[in-house]
């Protein structure tokens, strides 16, 4: 079995490495690379599920010295998960001309940190790839050059750096206080503490650079600008929107599980999911533009992410990893196929683009598969996640609110799917690259085939098993229904012809406002600590 530190090493290696040949040639060889990886990550996975944790201590230094890495069940799924899109994408962006060797050895670079990201038991090293992550990031975001892509990198530059400034402050103070920054000696340690007030401002400056990264009300204004930013491009918005983000949720489950003998703020956090998912879908509501009402729907369902795996149930917490692993395929799907329609229109503005279906039918079915997806459809990857996560918050207000979410979350995509119906006004069928036509209708396939198999997809990815009772799962069908003909009366009634929410987008916050944002946030958690110790 290949050791983890080459996992995290070769997709750098060969991106510099291939800047030594033509970029045809590296570009062939990139997808064969890809493949090969994704089969060595699928035996690390395989070998963690049958005999447990792969613990792998570089150097031969002490574990709470020396750089560790360990892959459970948990890390080892979501590194098969980012090889798998990584692939994808290579294979998508075969033909672009902007895909030369700069941009391949910058995307595999990002590969590579966060795979490290996922396999680090060390909060130290965490901290180090995010900021190197953050600083490549910046690049593919402003890698076309064009003004507001040049802001809004930027913009997410800065920002990042401000908030991971407040993760290393908190992580001065905690090794400060304890002597260890590593997951597993940190459990330990923790669990021993008898003064949990010492530790409140370490865990609360983590905790709010983490809810950050993470895009948690109210600290996701960063988030749509840099994921919809106009020249992006799109693989590098399905990556940051798919898969990066979910590195902040990731990090918080982390830590959540380090902290949890000191803090409970399970609760808190079920609530400011709850919020973050509404505010998210009613500004993506209020956007015409193509990538921005995919961001903010991002941000959404972040949200119900965040509810599921803060809820103290094990049917929601393993739902809520289901639904941040479906939404990395249905969303991914979603930005390039919205590449493929904005470059074969040339508008972002959604009223503009018209006859999708007619005039690029296979991006048209990629895109109905990746909204059924979203939408939770019946028989779709969605409909399982969140039917898990509602079971695990039955009796509850939050099983009234989740009804709620989703409801909002269809009225968005009715608007967005307005874009495949009626006519293109263009008289031919486009042709489009055949390597992209794989690649989203494979993903869109995806969103179907992680419901019809999603227990056992859940099986095997958790090694947990969650059947899903038939009575209960048909009674959320017909109210899927009902809120899909309710969600219909909606977007006719509000946001046919005239968009009722369209003065939120003047609420744009700059930055200094987002940092007072983190600030605040940052106060409200010492604040809370305090009075629920």
């Amino acid at each position: 079995m290949i050791s983890l530190h080459w996992v995290i090493l070769l997709p750098i290696i060969f991106g510099t490495v291939a800047k030594l040949i033509s970029i045809t040639t590296a570009k062939k060889i990139m997808v064969l690379f890809q493949s090969a990886l994704l089969v060595c990550v699928t035996l690390i996975f395989v070998a963690v599920r049958k005999n447990g944790p792969v613990l792998e201590n570089i150097g031969g230094w002490p574990d709470t010295i020396g750089i560790t890495l360990r892959a459970d069940l948990l890390a080892s799924a979501m590194v098969l998960l980012t090889c798998f899109l990584f692939l994808a994408m290579v294979i998508f962006v075969h033909n672009k001309h902007y895909a030369d060797h700069l941009f391949f050895f910058l995307f595999l670079s990002l590969e590579s940190l966060i795979i490290g990201i996922f396999l680090s038991n060390d909060l130290f090293n965490i901290f180090v790839l995010i900021e190197a992550a953050t600083m490549i990031i910046t690049i593919l975001i402003m890698y076309k050059q064009a003004h507001v892509a040049i802001y809004d990198g930027l913009m997410y530059f800065l920002i990042n750096v401000v908030a991971m400034s407040f993760f290393l402050m908190g992580l001065g103070m905690l090794y400060k206080k304890i002597g260890v920054l590593d997951f597993n000696a940190l459990e330990t340690v923790l669990s021993q503490v008898k003064d949990p007030q010492s530790l409140i401002l370490p865990y609360a400056f983590m905790i709010t650079a983490v809810s950050l990264k993470a895009a948690l009300m109210p600290l996701f204004s960063w988030l749509p600008k840099a994921h919809g930013t106009p020249s992006a491009p799109s693989v590098v918005s399905a990556i940051l929107s798919g898969l990066y983000v979910k590195t902040g949720v990731y990090v918080f489950l982390r830590l959540q599980i380090a902290f949890s003998p000191l803090f409970d703020t399970s609760e808190l956090f079920v609530i400011l999911g709850f919020i973050t998912a509404i505010a998210g879908f009613m500004l993506a509501l209020a956007q015409k533009d193509i990538k921005l009402l995919l961001a903010y729907s991002t941000v959404s369902q972040i949200g119900v992410i965040m509810i599921g795996i803060n809820l103290d149930n094990p049917v929601a917490y393993w739902g809520g990893l289901y639904h941040l692993m479906n939404h990395a395929i249905f969303k991914s799907t979603l930005f390039l196929t919205a590449g493929m329609i904005i470059s074969e229109y040339k508008t972002r503005n959604l009223d503009e683009v018209k006859g999708v279906f007619e005039h690029m039918p296979a991006v048209g079915v990629a895109t109905i598969l990746s909204i059924l997806g979203i939408i939770g459809a019946p028989l779709f990857n969605g409909s399982i996640s969140k039917y898990l996560i509602a079971s695990g918050s039955s009796g509850t207000w939050i099983e009234y609110g989740l009804v709620f979410i989703n409801l909002g979350t269809m009225v968005v995509f009715i608007k967005y799917g307005q874009l495949l119906f009626g006519s293109s006004g263009k008289k031919e069928t486009v042709d489009s690259d055949i390597l992209e036509k794989a690649v989203v209708l494979t993903l869109g396939i995806l969103c179907f085939l992680g419901g019809l198999f999603g227990s056992e997809l859940i099986a095997i990815l958790f090694n947990i098993d969650l059947s899903v009772d038939l009575l209960s799962y048909g009674i959320k069908m017909l109210l899927f229904v009902g809120s899909l003909f309710l969600g219909l009366l909606i977007y006719r009634g509000l946001f046919k012809k005239s968009n009722c929410l369209a003065f939120i987008n003047s609420f744009e916050l700059g930055f200094n406002e987002i940092c007072l944002s983190i600030t605040l946030f940052f106060a409200f958690m010492v604040l809370y600590l305090r009075v629920s110790l």
